[in-house]
């Protein structure tokens, strides 16, 4: 029964440690991001996309929404309006918070492409279309099943929306 006891200690000092599934675009894009931006997932991280007005601010944090330091961090984001490109570097402006400005408009079509590198993590990279038109709330967001536990629904909190 001691080992049995410790066993089962042991399992739950490691569940935390346990990745959290994966989320689609499609999910993320019925959920109502905590700044008003669009969201992403990229490795580890959540990442929130603000673009307003020829600037740019991205928030990270991990898939528990716990906001993740970028001081010592590299970022750029690629700004796609068909032929036309720009390019905005992304310097830490918070504590999770990467912020740069430059001359762009945005268009529904818009493809903004972030590349973050912060110390001590490989780099990622998150797709981002700011003024993509949101999905019909009255359809139920569906995860992808193949990149989920099961299809459940995934196993960390957001915090409620005032």
């Amino acid at each position: 029964m001691n080992k049995l006891a410790r066993c089962l200690v042991f399992i739950a000092l490691l569940a935390p440690t346990v990745p959290t599934w994966a989320h689609t675009d499609e999910y993320f894009e019925s959920v109502e991001a905590p700044h008003g931006g669009q969201l992403r997932m990229t490795g580890p991280f959540h990442m929130e996309l603000v673009a307003k007005n020829g600037n740019l601010t991205v928030y990270v944090t991990d898939h528990a929404d716990n906001p993740i330091s970028v001081d010592g961090g590299l970022a750029k984001a690629n700004i796609e309006n068909g032929s036309t490109k720009t390019q905005v570097n992304l310097h830490p402006v918070g504590s999770n918070i990467l912020g740069g400005s430059g001359n762009f408009s945005l268009i529904p079509s818009t493809v903004v492409i972030v590349f973050m590198k912060l110390p001590n993590q490989e780099g990622y990279a998150a797709r981002f279309m700011p003024l993509k038109p949101k999905p019909d709330p009255s359809k139920k967001p569906q995860e992808d099943p193949s990149k989920t536990d099961g299809g459940e629904h995934h196993h960390h909190h957001h915090p409620p929306k005032h």
